[in-house]
């Protein structure tokens, strides 16, 4: 067992929400059920007084603040797996996490992951919560990811996650001409009836993203995009509700659709990119230890580069016939 402190500032935005609604936004990484517990067991404290009622009322501004004991990840089993390490000091690591590579164990994917690879080549990560990932990439996202190797690290990134203060930047190809760049503020939550999906819903969290365009093709728009939060599969869906889905995105609607007298080669690359177009190219964060400003790129995967060079050939091929 190793007990870990949690810490969070509560949020405007969670005003007259009760206390374990406020506590599984805050630490989404624990169930409603496990943090409901902890409250009652007066592990947690607000503003340094134990709070054990979990339809109690937060009003914005308040400290949270739970001691608890958890189990180490040790329980998971380190598996000999390759690791991209873009930057390491003793207390983070900074990842480029390739396609095909699921961040955490879960239902259909036991090992196998980034968490099992950390166990391998740092044993006493095991000691640090959910083996030090703070923030994930879905499965076939490519790009960067940081992970703290201690717990006085990993305490003060997720803090800095929940104030907004990291930047998470990516590359996307999405659907269709989009004119201009813009903000997709919609909240979200679990899609009622699809249980592994997410969506946009009016009682959901705040969810924001910007975007902007790079390069205009046929029928596709390459972008970047910057999270201002971070909800599950949150760019997929919300490019998906502006009718813009990601190529390759099967399970939001970005299914191929050539664009009319495409060639074979350009065809064949389509058919051959079987995940969603999406990157996470650039992060940005204060250092959890020093505070120093530190930011990383990550140069775009094979299979993107080979798509885009895909998605220019055959704009140039029919860019007389275009009317923009």
């Amino acid at each position: 067992m190793t007990q870990i402190t949690l810490s969070a500032e509560v949020q405007s935005e969670h005003m007259g929400l009760r206390l374990d609604q406020t506590l599984a936004e805050l630490f989404p990484d624990y169930s409603r059920s496990r943090l409901k517990t902890w409250i009652e067991g007066d592990c947690v404290k607000v503003n340094g007084i134990i709070s054990n009622i979990p339809r109690a009322k937060v009003y914005g501004g308040e400290q949270i603040d739970i001691i608890v004991e958890i189990e180490d990840e040790n329980r998971f089993e380190a598996e000999d797996l390759a690791l991209n390490i873009v930057y390491e000091d003793e207390h983070i690591l900074v990842i480029n996490k390739p396609k095909n590579f699921v961040v955490h164990p879960g239902a259909g994917n036991p090992k196998g992951t980034v968490l099992n690879a950390l166990l391998y080549h740092y044993p006493e990560i095991a000691e640090v919560p959910r083996a030090g990932i703070v923030h994930r990439l879905d499965k076939d996202t490519t790009g960067l990811m940081v992970v703290a190797k201690t717990i006085p690290a990993q305490t003060q990134l997720v803090r800095e996650l929940q104030k907004r203060n990291i930047t998470r930047e990516y590359e996307a190809i999405a659907y269709g001409i989009m004119t201009k760049g813009g903000t997709v503020d919609q909240p979200m939550a679990r899609h009622t009836t699809k249980r592994t999906h997410m969506a946009v819903h009016p009682m959901g969290k705040p969810a924001v993203t910007h975007y902007r365009i790079m390069e205009r093709f046929r029928n596709y728009t390459r972008l970047r995009l910057r999270l201002e939060t971070g909800r599950t599969h949150q760019i997929r869906v919300h490019m998906a509700h502006i009718a813009h889905p990601l190529l390759g995105d099967q399970t939001y609607g970005g299914r191929p659709r050539p664009p009319k007298n495409a060639s074979e080669d350009f065809m064949a690359v389509l058919r051959t990119f079987k995940r969603q177009a999406l990157h996470a190219v650039m992060l940005r964060l204060n250092h959890p230890i020093t505070g120093e400003l530190m930011e990383w790129y990550a140069p775009l995967p094979d299979d993107f580069v080979e798509l885009v060079e895909a998605l220019k050939a055959d704009y140039l091929l029919h860019k007389d016939d275009l009317d923009y």
